[in-house]
């Protein structure tokens, strides 16, 4: 069996059983990023010998029957936004390049503490503000699809890693949809979690009030695993009988602008689901699009005002792009800050009242295909339309505060997202697995 592109928790399996080597798997992906012809683009850096020292370690609890946990001794890899200890982190930005952090971002220091074994840093969009995932500052690594397609972001190199078997799984991090495009694009599986479910400790900020970390790999389990690895309990039991999941389908605002295969993905992941025994209920709440409405006034003057000062120092080391995007928020003023978090509250609560009662809310991904790189590259205005629809619909999770996951439907880049209640992280991920063994 070809162990690199087997699940992160089929590994760990395999070196419970003793059919797989920690070491024999890091030294195979360490060569592989390196003989890989776009392994530059995927990863900013490896980290050989950190990853060598962990691996021999995990293989030592093995073999004295001491194993930390299902996943001790996996290999990952983590976005350039999360510290690690003498090593550079720079985002993806030139703004911050030679930044070298004194000790690990608190996750990443959770996953050594569990025998995670750490591949190196991914490339991503500059300063996590796109979903796209191009970068002409650092890298922009290929969509594992068609190199020629943006690969999505702004967890970029993290997604296409794993989709390459480059990783057995990778960190990332959502601000407004940066796991779940990446993942849907590449044909995986990303979970955001609720606010505050992990720790955003050590994590380069964008937006601080919706920053969050989470895992993209190929399963369901495997999110589950890393996600309740990282916060040091058990794994919620997938294993159950099937469930008849009551499902949500936000009509309105996610189909405007949808383009035709995402729609058809969707509509057809929708009819398997049902004929899988899910409830299927339709509805058009006013909040989502009200939400949606404010995404202008919350987003980019967070992250204008955490960059200011370093941005408008040499704006000249920015792609003109992000550059824009971050300049998005120089004018909004405090009063329409504080109103629209104000407004966003209460339709955070009218939210609830609408999706009681439900395992999910499901809706598209993203309403677009990944589109051409080089084209983004050369027209401005299409990367700035293209940006706003690839992110329109992850966006709304986040505005909400609930946690979500992005499964595959089966069509190449298209991915259905599941939303739950806010932190019913455990509940959502045992709705999804059930969701996935529907549609796979």
């Amino acid at each position: 069996m070809d162990w690199l592109k087997a699940s992160a928790a089929e590994q760990g399996r395999a070196i419970l059983a003793g059919l797989a080597s920690p070491v024999e798997q890091t030294e195979a992906y360490l060569d592989a990023i390196a003989r890989h012809p776009y392994g530059r683009r995927i990863y900013a850096r490896t980290t050989a010998d950190r990853a060598r020292a962990e691996a021999i370690a995990a293989h030592d609890r093995a073999r004295a029957g001491l194993r930390r946990g299902l996943l001790d001794g996996v290999a990952i890899n983590w976005k350039d936004n999360f510290d690690m200890a003498r090593q550079p982190t720079e985002a993806g930005s030139r703004l911050l390049t030679g930044r070298i952090p004194g000790r690990d971002a608190q996750t990443l220091a959770a996953a050594t503490l569990q025998g995670l074994v750490c591949l190196g840093k991914t490339h991503m969009t500059e300063l996590a503000f796109s979903g796209l995932g191009v970068n002409p500052m650092t890298a922009t690594p290929p969509n594992s699809i068609d190199p020629a397609l943006a690969p999505g972001g702004s967890s970029s190199g993290a997604a296409v890693s794993v989709a390459l078997g480059l990783a057995a799984a990778a960190m990332g991090s959502d601000t407004g949809g940066s796991i779940r495009v990446p993942a849907a694009w590449n044909g995986l599986v990303g979970f955001k979690p609720s606010m505050g479910a992990l720790s955003a400790e050590g994590m380069v900020p964008l937006c601080r009030r919706f920053d969050v970390a989470g895992p993209i790999a190929r399963t369901v389990e495997d999110c589950a695993e890393l996600f309740a690895t990282l916060r040091g309990e058990p794994a919620p039991d997938l294993s159950g009988p099937p469930r008849h999941l009551r499902l949500l389908v936000i009509d309105g605002a996610p189909f405007d602008q949808a383009r035709e295969g995402p729609v058809a993905a969707f509509d057809d992941a929708v009819a398997r689901l049902a004929r899988a025994g899910a409830r299927i209920t339709h509805a058009q709440p006013p909040c989502v699009a009200e939400a949606l409405a404010l995404s202008p006034t919350l987003f980019a003057p967070e992250a204008y005002g955490l960059w200011r000062d370093q941005i408008e120092d040499a704006p000249e080391l920015m792609y003109p792009a992000i550059l824009e995007r971050f300049r998005g928020g120089r004018d909004v003023t405090a009063a329409d800050y504080v109103a629209a978090w104000d407004r966003l509250e209460r339709l955070r609560a009218d939210w609830a009242r609408v999706a009681a009662g439900f395992d999910a809310a499901i809706l598209p991904t993203a309403p677009i295909l990944p589109p051409d790189t080089e084209r983004l590259l050369t027209d401005g205005a299409y990367f700035a339309t293209e940006n706003l629809l690839t992110l329109r619909n992850t966006r709304i999770a986040n505005l909400l505060g609930l946690p979500a996951v992005t499964l595959p439907t089966g069509q190449p880049a298209c991915g259905i997202m599941l939303m739950g209640a806010p932190h019913a992280d455990r509940a959502l991920l045992v709705a999804a697995a059930a969701a996935e063994a529907a549609l796979r």
